[in-house]
């Protein structure tokens, strides 16, 4: 069995999967209502938090799998991107437990353990196939050729997504985390209400991009009643929805993939989900979304990731240090 553990951002997580990809337990302790109050994440905070979590979060993953440290093959942790405070916590008690008991070292990238959560039983997804990962963090389009990394195709030329879904609403007054609270609002509205523009549309290649469309929100609630915010809502989450459906479309054509998959926390958001099934089903495309429960950051995607990743021997692992993004990875 392999112990992972994810501390790249909010979330202290723990998970145990077995050697066959089972998810045998699962635990996500977030920090929500700590950073509710500054609107967002405080790095500082949130590495304070995970010093007090880490290994009681383990402790439960383990009895929940009815399993002990004895019974663990090998300790995965995320090495980045994320926080460097937060991700160390977790890297260096992920170090602990493997060294304490002769155990080797997984060091997972935390967007190669996003798409590993589509590997897991009972429904696994094999490569190849287009996956689009959107995130608070990250949005990024990528060929996805085997089990150990993908080939990134575009991303985002400034704002994630996620970023753009939580700024939006913060302009719009929401409370947070602002990407589910401005999906609740936008449901009571029309997303044809307002229209927003679809940055990149025309343009070659697979980048995104999300400040523009920020700026235009902004704009237009200078001028905006507020009996109208849902409909700004639904007209502004329509515009996120439309500029990654498009573009993923554009990708896995381009690519002559028959799956696409969607993996991340905007995942969740059921708006996209509807929509890019819809194009899929009009492109003769297989869609794949990775389960609810495994979009938000978690640790089963990443001891997912573990199987098919080198493990390290304590003469490798012991001084690994983190990385803040994703170029740093190699």
């Amino acid at each position: 069995m392999i112990l992972g553990i994810e501390t790249s951002c909010d979330e202290t997580a723990a998970a145990i999967v077995d050697g066959d990809g089972w998810l045998r337990a699962n635990v996500v302790s977030s920090q929500a209502d700590i950073h509710r109050r500054y609107g967002g994440v405080v790095p500082e905070v949130a590495s304070r938090r995970h010093l007090e979590l880490t290994v009681p979060v383990v402790e439960r993953a383990l009895e929940e799998a009815g399993a002990g440290y004895a019974d663990l093959d090998a300790v995965a942790v995320t090495r980045g991107p994320g926080l460097i405070g937060a991700l160390l916590v977790g890297l260096a008690t992920a170090k602990a437990i493997a060294f304490a008991r002769s155990l080797p070292l997984v060091p997972v990238d935390h967007l190669i353990g996003h798409v590993a959560s589509l590997y897991l039983e009972p429904d696994p997804l094999e490569p190849p196939f287009l996956v689009l990962l959107a995130s608070g963090g990250h949005t990024i389009l990528a060929d996805v050729v085997d089990h150990t990394g993908m080939h990134v195709l575009g991303s985002t030329l400034d704002d994630a997504a996620g970023e753009a879904f939580d700024k939006g609403a913060r302009l719009l007054g929401l409370g947070y985390p602002g990407g589910a609270e401005l999906e609740r609002l936008a449901a009571g509205g029309d997303p044809a209400a307002i229209p927003f523009p679809t940055a990149m549309r025309g343009r070659s290649g697979h980048d995104l991009s999300f400040s523009g469309l920020k700026t235009a929100l902004r704009v237009t609630l200078e001028t905006t009643p507020d009996d109208r915010r849902a409909d700004v809502a639904a007209s502004y989450q329509a515009a996120i929805i439309r500029s990654l459906g498009e573009r993923a479309l554009e990708a896995v054509t381009a690519s002559g993939r028959e799956t696409l998959a969607l993996v991340g926390g905007v995942a969740r958001n059921q708006a996209l989900r509807a929509d890019l099934e819809r194009r899929c089903t009009a492109a003769g495309v297989r869609l794949v979304c990775a389960p609810p429960d495994l979009c938000s950051d978690n640790a089963a995607m990443i001891a997912s990731a573990a199987r098919y990743l080198p493990r390290l021997q304590p003469d490798a692992y012991l001084g690994l240090d983190a990385y803040a993004s994703f170029t740093e990875a190699a």
